[in-house]
């Protein structure tokens, strides 16, 4: 692809994203610039299939293979914003998926580290972010419920998948960090933001949700 193409080619699409941002995240109730502007920056049609090009900007969650899907854009946004980045923090990823979410995370903090325990899953964010030519993100292949410890403590934890806390997460959470994550079973999730305090935990509860199952080990498919 030529440079030319290449611009062209995202030209075509930076209506239907300014779109996006304003009916469904603006009139939904997002108000952090900062992720307004980021959710304006990223190319979601980089991070879907070729077939599915034409509804990357679409409200709504799509196949990226094995069972997974990237989330619905909305979503994306508000976790984001409940993250309350301000640019220097480490945030470490549960569930890379195809790197969407990865990519807007990277423009809000100064490293994200995003684990995946499906191999393929895993090869093909890692091309995607290369594309979009993302560098102070860090990918591993793994049992995203073990958390990445070599890199810990995180200023936030951020989980792409529904199911419940694992307590290596906190553990390798910083004082004051936060975790953020749909929590549920069976289809049914609510976000759940917890910050660590010196003396406990502090919970707080906000969307009701569906998101693919947390499982735990890593996967070679």
């Amino acid at each position: 692809m030529t440079l030319a193409y290449s611009i062209s080619h995202n030209l075509t699409f930076d209506r239907p994203r300014k779109r996006m941002v304003d009916e469904q995240m603006i009139a939904r109730g997002v108000t952090d610039q900062r992720v307004i502007d980021v959710m304006r920056l990223v190319p979601r049609h980089m991070f879907v299939d070729s077939p599915l090009v034409s509804r990357a900007y679409h409200d709504c969650s799509l196949p990226i293979g094995e069972g997974q899907t990237i989330s619905q854009p909305y979503m994306v946004a508000r976790m984001t914003e409940l993250l309350q980045l301000k640019g220097d923090e480490r945030v470490l990823e549960i569930g890379t998926g195809c790197g969407y979410q990865t990519a807007v995370l990277s423009r809000l903090c100064k490293r994200v580290y995003s684990v995946e325990r499906i191999h393929s899953l895993h090869m093909k964010a890692r091309n995607n972010l290369r594309r979009a030519r993302l560098a102070n993100a860090m990918l591993t292949c793994a049992d995203g419920l073990l958390g990445w410890p070599e890199y810990a403590p995180f200023d936030a934890i951020i989980v792409t998948a529904g199911g419940f806390a694992s307590d290596l997460w906190l553990e390798q959470l910083a004082v004051y960090g936060t975790l953020l994550m749909p929590e549920g079973s069976h289809g049914q999730h609510r976000l759940v933001r917890r910050r660590k305090l010196a003396d406990g935990v502090e919970e707080e509860y906000f969307d009701a949700c569906t998101f693919v199952p947390l499982l735990e080990g890593e996967s070679h498919r």
